[in-house]
């Protein structure tokens, strides 16, 4: 259990809206997670999303596919993101995913159901897959 507190909440008066926006979603992902589909997304203004290329393909799927609580392989997200021979490629989406937890690339496993790599550390991404499932169930009561 983490306080529902948080350094940069504390400033809110002084955030931008795109800031407070991330801060509203990241704190309903931690605490509200029943509240995360009624937040909007906050914006993303880095190049790697608004290039037209297969890895921001992947990326938008994954965000708007695979919802909290999900997992999903890579081979089926290479699928979905339009390229079912691309399972490897969709790894390197996953390591240059620039807003991990926003874009939920913790989330997309081997097909054998073994987590993968992560680029925080094996054990946050086990951690973000185990607070997703006990939040679901959660929600579920």
């Amino acid at each position: 259990e983490a306080s529902a507190g948080c350094e940069v909440c504390e400033g809110a008066e002084g955030m931008t809206e795109p800031l407070k926006q991330c801060t509203a979603w990241l704190r309903a992902y931690f605490f509200e997670p029943a509240r995360m589909e009624q937040l909007p997304v906050p914006p993303f203004h880095h190049p790697l999303l608004q290039q037209d290329s297969f890895t921001r393909q992947v990326l938008w799927t994954l965000m708007r596919d695979v919802k909290f609580g999900e997992a999903i392989s890579y081979q089926k997200l290479a699928d979905l993101a339009g390229n079912s021979r691309a399972a490897r490629a969709v790894g390197g989406a996953m390591r240059s995913n620039p807003i991990p937890i926003i874009i939920p690339c913790h989330r997309v496993i081997r097909s054998s159901g073994q987590t993968g790599n992560y680029g925080g550390g094996n054990l946050m991404k086990e951690w973000l897959l185990s607070h997703e499932k006990l939040q679901k169930e959660k929600l579920a009561y």
